[in-house]
C-alpha cells in the first residue's frame, strides 16, 4: 500500500492508493489545498476513487465536494453525516475497497455523531475521535463525551497496541503514535472511568475555532452561496427539536403543521423516503421560496432532513423570516426510519 501524509500543519490529510491499481482515496482533504493533492496524485500517477471525511469538520473547508467536481472521486462518509451529494454512506462493520485495498469502517462517534475511524493495514485514521496524546472535544452541537469514551476505550483500542495511529489533527508536531502508546500514557483517558473522562471533558472550556459557522455551515449542507445568510449559533440552539414520535402526533392531529423537507430531490426520492404530504424546498432555494408558503407564518411548519442539522438551519432563517412557529425534527428522516415510521418512495 502506498501512503503519504499531504499536509504539514495542525490539519492532516492522508493519501493512500493501491500499489497494483493506482487507485487511491484521500482522508480528511482541506479545501484550501486541492491544487497540492492535485499534484500528488499526478505526481504519483494515481487516479483518486474516494474522498472521504472522517467526519464533519468545524474548522475548516472539507476538500470532499471539490475533488468530487475535479475528479469524478465519491464522495465517503458515515451515515450519520448530515451533508447532501454524498456518494457512499458507510457504518460499523463495512469494509471500502479501493483497488487491493480494505478500509474497515469504524463507527466512533462522540466528537460528532458521524465520526468514524478507518483501520488499513496495520493503520488506523481516527479522525477527531482519537488524537496524539489527546482526545477530540465533544462541547459541539451532538457531542457526547460518554459515547466517545465508548468509541476509544471498547472500538479503538480492541485494536492491537502495534497498530499506527495517525490522527485528523494535532497541535504539537507530531506525526503517529501507537494504540498501546496512547492506552498508557494518553493523559485525558488513560487509567480514567467512564465518569471520570466525562467529567474532564465537561470542564475543558474550549474556545469555539475561529468563524466556526462560516466553515461548519458549508460542511454540512455542501453549499458555497453568499446570498444565505447562515444563523448563528445562538439562533441554532433556540430552535424548538421534537422527536419523530411528536412530529408523528402533529401530523396526525386536527390541525396538522406545514412539512418542510429541505433536502435535495434525489435525497427526497432516495432510499430514506420522505413524509406523506410533505412539500420540497431544498436548503438552497429556502430564502427565496418562502413566500410560497407566506400564508404559514402564524402556524405550525416542521423541519425536515436527513439528519437533522440542515434542518436546524433552515428553522433558524424561517425564524429570522417572521415564521412564528417553526420546530425541527431532531435526528431527521434517519432517525424517522429508525423508529419504523410510515415512508413514501
Amino acid at each position: 500500500m502506498f501512503f503519504r501524509e499531504l499536509n504539514q500543519g495542525k490539519c492532516k490529510t492522508y493519501l493512500l492508493a493501491c500499489e497494483t491499481t493506482r487507485k487511491a482515496l484521500l482522508i480528511d482533504p482541506i479545501r484550501e489545498k486541492t491544487d497540492r493533492y492535485l499534484a500528488a496524485l499526478a505526481y504519483f500517477g494515481h487516479k483518486l476513487e474516494y474522498a472521504v471525511d472522517t467526519h464533519t469538520h468545524a474548522d475548516h473547508r472539507t476538500g470532499v465536494f471539490e475533488l468530487k467536481e475535479l475528479t469524478g472521486a465519491r464522495v465517503v462518509m458515515h451515515r450519520r453525516a448530515p451533508a447532501p451529494h454524498v456518494d457512499l454512506h458507510v457504518q460499523d462493520g463495512q469494509t471500502i475497497i479501493c483497488g487491493e485495498m480494505q478500509l474497515q469502517v469504524l463507527a466512533t462517534p462522540g466528537h460528532t455523531p458521524d465520526s468514524m475511524s478507518l483501520y488499513c493495514d496495520g493503520k488506523v485514521f481516527t479522525g477527531d475521535t482519537l488524537l496524539i496524546r489527546g482526545t477530540g472535544r465533544t462541547d459541539f452541537a451532538g457531542g457526547d463525551a460518554g459515547l466517545q469514551y465508548d468509541s476509544i476505550t471498547q472500538k479503538l483500542f480492541a485494536l492491537s497496541d502495534d497498530t499506527l495511529v495517525y490522527p485528523a489533527h494535532d497541535y504539537r508536531g507530531n506525526t503517529q503514535s501507537r494504540i498501546g502508546e496512547e492506552k498508557r500514557l494518553n493523559p485525558r483517558i488513560a487509567d480514567r472511568s467512564k465518569i471520570e473522562y466525562v467529567e474532564l471533558m465537561a470542564k475543558l472550556g474550549l474556545p469555539l475555532p475561529t468563524k466556526i459557522q462560516e466553515v461548519l455551515q458549508p460542511n454540512q449542507t455542501a453549499l458555497d452561496d453568499d446570498r444565505i445568510a447562515f444563523p448563528t449559533v445562538a439562533e441554532l440552539n433556540q430552535v424548538r427539536q421534537l422527536n419523530p414520535l411528536e412530529v408523528q402526533g402533529l401530523i396526525n392531529s386536527e390541525s396538522p403543521p406545514l412539512v418542510l423537507d429541505v433536502r435535495e430531490s434525489n435525497e427526497y426520492s432516495g432510499e430514506l423516503g420522505h413524509i406523506h404530504g410533505s412539500r420540497l424546498i431544498p436548503l438552497k432555494d429556502l430564502a427565496s421560496r418562502a413566500g410560497e408558503f407566506e400564508a404559514y407564518k402564524g402556524k405550525h411548519v416542521i423541519v425536515i432532513c436527513r439528519a437533522g442539522v440542515r434542518s436546524t438551519t433552515a428553522a433558524a432563517i424561517l425564524t429570522s423570516l417572521g415564521f412564528e412557529q417553526v420546530s425541527n425534527l431532531r435526528g431527521g428522516m434517519l432517525e424517522w426510519n429508525e423508529h419504523r415510521l410510515p415512508v413514501e418512495r
